[in-house]
């Protein structure tokens, strides 16, 4: 049977009811036969993708190709398979393994092949959709014991006023067996901007294929072709050699950290931290090489354009949407999410440009409340707000920069920040919401046939999220009263003003995230001044 609405989700989309009397459909049929144009019609999926009801979907493909694209999952091949989502069967559509880091982890395991997936609805047959969505990715929640880091996330900044991704759990089945409990997104894509932005506008994921490190694929800084890693090694380390408490190999006493990270891994290269550089295309090869949009010369030319004047911090409202982006930071910032552009990784975000204004969309939230390259609990918790990065500084990360340079934007965000603490956090409703959440997905936790962790480790996750949130927007709180310092350096002069978060482990939220040393960035240096590059994800 085809999954029921509400009557408060039918009054909502009235206007679509020349559409909802064509996805009256049986089972068997393929209802993403043709690609719409409209904002309303497009919109049909995301009745499908309730945020507080649990997804079906169940996955047909031929056992051997299956088999085959898990053992070969790095290579990120397309098979080919039957979906039916919600009740909903959409056939011939392309699904395969996603990730880097994250994929890479479960490839190296021998006990599980519980891979993150893409699924593309028109890889084989052309402008094929789920009711107007052409792609959709189902997430494992890897190293998130609470299963919740990336849903509240987009969550919180749906509450603010951006424009998130969809997301929904989701119960997985596989040729007919159970295989997992994940969180379906919404891929921001043709689907996401027909839904949102009627269609206007270009689409950008910024990345370095080496994270702008200038690294080799599985190399690192040192090593010669053909060499291999040994076990709990890095290069440069000698039999018997141990660690030396905030040292990497090579580094002799009292030497500082080398301006950029070694090697110069401090990322951001070729256009991804928004830094301008001059007016050649090529010089924003990360941006440019991975347009989501058909894309022209013309349209490279409107984005130099816009990061030139936001770097010469000139005209700003006329080639940035100021607000859009004030609403992403405040949440962003909330979240702690260091695995993004706010680190050397910069990375994990869309850039979407349309007249000439540029704005930033949020992506990729799983390593968020702290799980990568952010300290211990008290730094994830006392995250100062007007210096909100990790390895890098404010001027090689401009789009936040340059805006919260110019006080009244500086303000704006502030407010932002206010009504994020006062509306999702204060009183006791960020308690309420994750234990709303937690009545939601419990069960299907418990009942999870592949989780990375025990159902007893979920519970104890819940309950440190819950501590960690309430203590993060304490913090954020005090800044915003002016009684916590509210950048790096204010924080080091005063650490006895910061809010004490000894209570909480940020161990039981889940394993640490690839590339992690310890619970922070780098051991024995200050947050914000780690300038060492991580593994990408």
């Amino acid at each position: 049977m085809m999954k029921t609405i509400s009557v408060r989700q039918y009054m909502g989309t009235l206007a679509l009811s020349t559409v909802l009397l064509v996805s009256a459909c049986t089972k068997e049929e393929n209802v993403g036969s043709m690609k719409v144009a409209n904002t309303a019609a497009a919109a049909k999926y995301a009745e499908e993708m309730d945020s507080m009801e649990i997804m079906s979907m169940s996955i047909e493909a031929d056992e051997a190709a299956w088999k085959e694209m898990l053992n070969n999952a790095t290579e990120e091949q397309y098979i080919s398979a039957n979906i039916t989502i919600n009740g909903t069967k959409i056939t011939n559509v392309g699904i395969r393994a996603k990730g880097n880091s994250s994929l890479r982890q479960v490839a190296n395991e021998d006990t599980t092949d519980r891979y993150s997936f893409k699924i593309k609805f028109d890889e084989y047959v052309q402008d094929q959709t789920w009711k107007g969505l052409d792609k959709l990715v189902i997430n494992n929640m890897i190293t998130d014991n609470s299963y919740m880091k990336e849903y509240l996330s987009y969550d919180i900044m749906s509450y603010i006023g951006v424009d998130a991704p969809l997301y929904a759990f989701a119960d997985i089945r596989v040729n007919g067996e159970a295989w997992g409990f994940y969180l379906a997104v919404e891929d921001i894509d043709s689907g996401y901007l027909a839904r949102i932005k009627g269609d206007e506008g270009e689409l950008y994921k910024p990345n370095n294929d080496d994270g702008g490190m200038g690294i080799p694929e599985g190399k690192r800084p040192g090593m010669e072709d053909g060499m291999e890693m040994p076990e709990g090694k890095r290069p440069g380390m000698e039999d018997g050699m141990e660690m030396p408490e905030g040292k990497r190999p090579g580094m002799e006493d009292s030497m500082k950290m080398p301006e950029g990270g070694f090697g110069g891994m401090k990322g951001g290269g070729n256009g991804v931290s928004l830094v301008y550089t001059d007016d050649k295309l090529e010089s924003y090869s990360g941006i440019f090489d991975n347009a989501e949009t058909k894309t022209t010369e013309e349209d490279h030319q409107r984005v130099i354009e816009a990061l030139k004047h936001l770097n010469e911090g000139e005209e700003l409202e006329s080639y940035v949407d100021v607000d859009v982006v004030l609403r992403y930071f405040a949440a962003h910032t909330v979240v702690v999410n260091m695995d993004s552009y706010t680190s050397n990784m910069a990375h994990n975000y869309y850039l979407y440009e349309s007249g000439g204004k540029i704005s930033m969309l949020p992506w990729d939230y799983n390593m968020a409340f702290g799980g990568f390259q952010a300290g211990d609990a008290s730094d994830v918790v006392n995250l100062a707000i007007d210096t909100p990065v990790s390895g890098i500084t404010l001027e090689e990360r401009p789009i936040l920069g340059k805006l919260l340079e110019i006080e009244t934007y500086k303000e704006k965000y502030h407010k932002y920040l206010q009504e994020i603490v006062d509306g999702y956090f204060a009183e006791g409703k960020f308690e309420q919401k994750v234990q709303s959440v937690n009545a939601l997905i419990a069960e299907h936790v418990k009942q999870d046939p592949s989780a990375f962790n025990t159902y007893e480790k979920y519970e104890e996750a819940v309950k440190e999220l819950i501590k960690l949130g309430t203590l993060r927007a304490d913090s954020i709180r005090g800044q915003l009263d002016g009684d916590i310092p509210s950048t790096i350096e204010g924080q080091q002069a005063k650490p006895d003003s910061l809010i004490d978060a000894s209570s909480v482990e940020l161990s039981k939220l889940g394993e640490n995230g690839p590339g992690r040393g310890g619970m922070g960035g780098v051991p024995g240096v200050p947050r914000g001044q780690e300038q060492v590059g991580q593994p990408r994800r």
